[in-house]
């Protein structure tokens, strides 16, 4: 299908949902100032979007999270954690989901998927950072086994993903350029439910 690339949103006016909204795991609690979160692999590589946005204000990213991630650190999930991730996920235009061979159905990552899908109708950018290529995602046309197994790792975005669209894209910055872009990939502007990917 033809992706449409839109930038009717403002890049820096904050509307009610224009965020993109990164989940991944990491072990909890987590607190960002600690030395050890940089050897989390999925928060680097959420740190790399945030990175190339610092570098180059045509990145199409706008963090959700916005300075500080601390929304899994050690304070009360119902009284604190819950409120903060659900406030996030409603200034959200999207999912951005880091998927690899060491994510785990941790309790924060299962209600962020949770709620922004199944709640929100919240379409999701999922980005493979173990595949660096369109073509590396895809066996005859299709997306590999491989991948569908990844979804295995969380349950919840397995059973979900089907009420919403999905991109599913390697860790090559100008296909994540190309899905940030989309007003496709929008809860405002969203495609028919599916699994979609690029082929180039």
């Amino acid at each position: 299908m033809a992706w449409l690339l839109s930038f009717k949103n403002s890049r820096y006016g904050m509307s009610y949902r224009n965020g993109n909204y990164c989940a991944f795991y990491v072990a909890e609690p987590f607190h960002e100032g600690n030395l050890g979160a940089h050897a989390t692999k999925d928060f680097v590589y959420y740190n790399m979007l945030r990175m190339w946005e610092a570098k180059d204000k045509t990145f199409p990213f706008i963090d959700s999270h916005d300075k500080t991630y601390n929304v899994r650190d050690g304070s009360d999930w119902e009284k604190t954690l819950k409120p903060r991730l659900h406030q996030r996920l409603k200034h959200s235009k999207n999912i951005v989901l880091f998927l690899s061979s060491l994510t785990k159905s941790s309790q924060a990552l299962v209600k962020e998927i949770d709620y922004g899908i199944n709640e929100l109708n919240l379409p999701v950018i999922v980005i493979y950072p173990e595949y660096n290529t369109a073509q590396s995602l895809l066996e005859d046309g299709n997306l590999k086994h491989s991948l569908k197994d990844l979804w295995g790792k969380l349950p919840i975005f397995r059973s979900s993903m089907s009420s919403v669209p999905t991109l599913h894209v390697p860790l090559d910055k100008a296909l994540i350029t190309r899905a940030l872009g989309d007003n496709d990939l929008t809860v405002n502007g969203k495609i028919d439910s599916g699994a979609y990917h690029y082929t180039s």
